[in-house]
């Protein structure tokens, strides 16, 4: 019996104990899609073959293979993802795009395709080993391996060995991420950038701009509003948008705005119920339309980063021009903040002083690029 043979049991006796848990965990508005898909098997049919099959995590990793999209746009795709953000992108490239399922039923579910390209730190052994075995050629794109997560991969090197011997070529996003990547059993691996580099963000609509400076604050998470509301009151000007991570946050988060601007004297709106910006503070409680403030936004406050949660993507609001200000937890994104400049850092007590700093100064630019050509050209191959 082969080592994967061994890897499938093991896990396929997890899965099962497991499924008690999952059943309940199904229940739950934020993952009962994706594990009634993933570790269920509903509403996950499978695919037909494909010249390329994508795969990514979550929101930020799907978006940033819009360029490798657009370029084999007239292949046949398949894209994959493991959370429900992450595939409602996948849904907006209109290609066919599933969950992934966990690997025990992969076996039976995985279609054949000539290229399989995978995002970042998708290290699944039955993927690479399936999708080898059927005759694709392998490239894991984008890889890293973060400060916090290194002293963890190393403990699993064996396994590790076992998945780069199914990878054909890895594409890492610094020197030191080859040398890590390297140091576990990679082969072939060549240092690109950060693919997220050479995405550039799209509006679906236009909004018009309110007659006064406009103050976001993208994907934040619970601690981080009330502070942030609490700063923009001390700064005194502008009108404040809102816009949480997780939309079922948005009752509670409604609730809270609407209380700090009856104390205040302050206007509030919800985005979904009003055509115009007008207020001082609005609750973004619609999906898809960051991008759309984004361009009417003059100063971002990038969440996820004043408590311990590792930051969101920050070229967003970069290509639009915004000012940015961050929390200091963004090891998440570390490598994308080290490739800007003109990013302003605080904690939530002097984020007003922040926002004075950011407008008086210049933009966030990039000060690195992405070599996006040399994976096109590897997977152009692998389809021919």
């Amino acid at each position: 019996m082969s080592f994967r043979h061994i890897y499938w049991l093991l896990l396929t006796i997890l899965h099962l104990v497991a499924l008690p848990y999952l059943v309940l965990l199904s229940l739950k508005q934020r993952y009962k899609n994706s594990v009634k898909a993933r570790f269920l098997g509903f509403s996950n049919p499978k695919p037909k073959d494909s010249d390329v099959w994508f795969h990514a995590c979550s929101l930020g990793e799907t978006a940033a293979l819009s360029p490798l999209i657009e370029y084999f746009a007239d292949k046949k795709l398949l894209i994959t993802t493991t959370t429900e953000t992450g595939f409602e992108k996948a849904k907006s490239y209109n290609v066919t795009s599933r969950y992934l399922p966990f690997e025990t039923l992969l076996w039976m579910w995985a279609p054949k395709t000539k290229v399989l390209v995978v995002m970042e730190a998708e290290l699944w052994l039955l993927l690479f080993s399936i999708a080898k075995s059927r005759g694709a050629k392998t490239l894991l794109i984008n890889a890293r391996i973060s400060n916090r997560s290194v002293e963890k991969y190393k403990k699993f090197s064996w396994l590790y060995r076992y998945i780069f011997a199914c990878i054909d070529e890895v594409y890492a996003q610094s020197s030191i991420d080859k040398e890590r990547l390297e140091s576990l059993g990679a082969t072939n691996v060549k240092v690109s950038g950060n693919i997220k580099l050479a995405q550039i963000p799209k509006v679906s609509r236009t909004l018009d701009k309110p007659n006064d400076l406009v103050i976001t604050a993208a994907s934040t998470h619970k601690g981080e509003e009330e502070a942030i509301i609490e700063a923009y009151l001390r700064f005194g000007r502008g009108k404040l948008i809102l816009v949480p991570r997780h939309p079922e946050r948005f009752e509670s988060v409604s609730k809270m705005m609407q209380k700090i601007a009856n104390k205040n004297g302050k206007t509030f709106e919800r985005f979904s119920q009003v055509k115009t910006l007008e207020s001082d503070m609005i609750l973004v409680d619609v999906m898809g339309e960051l991008n759309n403030i984004y361009k009417i936004t003059d100063l971002v406050v990038l969440g996820g980063s004043f408590e311990p949660i590792g930051g969101h993507n920050p070229l967003e609001p970069l290509y639009f021009g915004c000012r940015i200000v961050s929390g200091e937890h963004v090891f998440n994104q570390k490598l994308l903040f080290d490739a800007m400049e003109n990013v302003h850092f605080s904690t939530l007590s002097k984020l007003d002083i922040a926002f004075e700093k950011a407008l008086a100064s210049k933009s966030a630019t990039l000060k690195q690029e992405c070599d996006i050509e040399s994976i096109i050209n590897s997977i152009s191959k692998g389809i021919k």
